[in-house]
């Protein structure tokens, strides 16, 4: 066996050496075997992507289903507010992207946290006297949802918990999964808007829960939470002293009767990490432009939590660059009647939906306050040929070409998701389809205690 010394970069006297061994066979010199090992290929997934699991598309993608080839197929059930072209984002937003493509000043690297003028325009945008904000007190991320992954990886640990609403944002427990955090699901309450069934949120609290999620205004709810529902969702918190992880990408879409209130101007004590982005507000998803707000006026967060967004934020160096230097002219420019001209197109849905689902025997829809969707309750008693809201949904599309997303996607099994930002005409037309298609299966009482017997 003979052995080679190869010096690598080094300084001094002391530069690091390299001790490579190289078995000598004639004039030919080849690697040896690593002792103990025989070489293979044994190329395996790791443990995070086999946890990773997104019951949306678990379920979405198992419904092997066509539509009707005799009817078009209208589609309610993708939470993106530009398919259909009908809510463009507003002239000044994407004239700010293009002065700032234009600039040039804007295609390298920016600090993995954003540029500090950027992290200054949202800490004013969002700064009131009730929940204070500077720079340092904002991440940029690349959209919403890596701002949620961030939040989670900074306040859990693997064995821990976190307190997820049902139904909730699937993406909440496809994340926690992945890192080996376990879900807890409290409860909402359709018969009171969806507000939390507080006293199971507080049974589910014990010595390894990490965070409670809170996600208003709601997806999939359209739900918008009260003041005062806001306060005894933190007075558990503070009673529990557990931090808070608010999902706020839909904050200020609401209806004209409801107000939005921020989770983090009516506590002084319950630290915050509030979740939020440009996708949705301004109608614009695929710019991946959003942040995460820290609110932690006791100081209980520290530093060990802001260091610890900042090393996060350096796996992937950043948001995109150049929608961060349009990202002041955004929050400055667009007009106030571009927000009101696009909540009176939801809320004008919302209602058109709403009377016209509240008509259809068998389904009880819930009336929303806001963000972009209802949820709709199947009474299943009154379907009985079907199983469950995945066969309910799957038939309305081979039937009727409409798609609903089934809420078991969402941990609530017996509800369909409607996504209220399709043009007019086609919610009234989609509407009627589902009219057609209850009438044409629902069972009033007698009829569907029959149909169990014959089964």
């Amino acid at each position: 066996m003979d052995s080679y010394l190869i010096q690598v970069n080094g300084h001094g006297d002391h530069a690091p050496m390299l001790d490579v061994h190289l078995k000598s066979t004639g004039n030919t010199i080849s690697p040896g075997k690593v002792k103990g090992r025989k070489p293979r290929w044994a190329v395996r997934a790791s443990e995070m992507s086999k946890k990773t699991f997104n019951p949306v598309r678990a379920i979405v993608d198992s419904m092997k289903v066509e539509p009707n080839p005799k009817k078009a197929m209208i589609s309610l059930s993708l939470g993106d507010p530009t398919v259909f072209g009908n809510l463009p984002t507003n002239d000044e937003v994407t004239r700010a992207v293009k002065e700032v493509l234009d600039s040039g000043q804007y295609n390298g690297y920016a600090p993995s946290v954003g540029y500090q003028s950027c992290r200054e325009a949202v800490a004013a945008y969002y700064n009131c006297p009730e929940a204070p904000l500077k720079a340092q007190d904002v991440i940029l991320t690349s959209g919403c949802s890596q701002a949620i992954e961030l939040a989670l990886a900074v306040l859990a640990n693997p064995g821990q918990n976190i307190l997820v609403p049902r139904p909730g944002f699937s993406l909440y427990k496809t994340l926690a999964l992945s890192m080996g955090i376990e879900v807890k699901l409290y409860n909402l309450l359709p018969e009171k808007a969806w507000e939390i069934d507080l006293e199971h949120l507080e049974s589910l609290v014990d010595e390894k829960t990490a965070c409670l999620i809170v996600n208003n205004p709601s997806n999939p709810c359209g739900s918008v939470f009260s003041k005062s529902h806001l306060q005894e969702i933190l007075a558990v918190a503070s009673r529990q002293c557990v931090p808070i992880l608010a999902d706020e990408i839909y904050g200020d879409m609401v209806f004209a009767d409801c107000k939005y209130e921020p989770i983090a101007t009516l506590s002084t004590n319950v630290p915050i990490l509030s979740c939020g982005g440009l996708a949705k507000r301004w109608l614009v998803p695929g710019w991946r432009m959003g942040w995460i707000l820290i609110h932690d006026r006791r100081d209980i967060f520290g530093n060990e939590i802001r260091d610890g967004l900042v090393r996060l934020s350096q796996r992937i160096l950043g948001p995109c660059t150049i929608v961060q230097g349009a990202l002041e002219r955004i929050l400055r420019r667009t007009p106030p009647e571009f927000y009101h001209n696009t909540l009176s197109i939801l809320k004008s849905n919302a209602d058109l939906c709403y009377a016209a689902l509240s008509a259809i025997p068998g389904l009880q829809p819930v009336k929303p306050a806001g963000a972009m969707y209802l949820m709709v309750e199947i009474e299943m008693e009154h379907f009985p040929e079907f199983e469950n809201d995945v066969e309910f949904t799957e038939r309305l599309i081979s039937e009727q070409s409409v798609f609903c997303l089934p809420a078991t996607c969402f941990e609530y099994p017996n509800f369909f998701r409607v996504v209220i930002t399709v043009p007019e005409e086609m919610i009234l037309e989609a509407c009627s389809r589902i009219q057609e298609f209850c009438e044409m299966h629902y069972q009033g009482a007698e009829g569907a205690q029959d149909l169990e017997c014959d089964k």
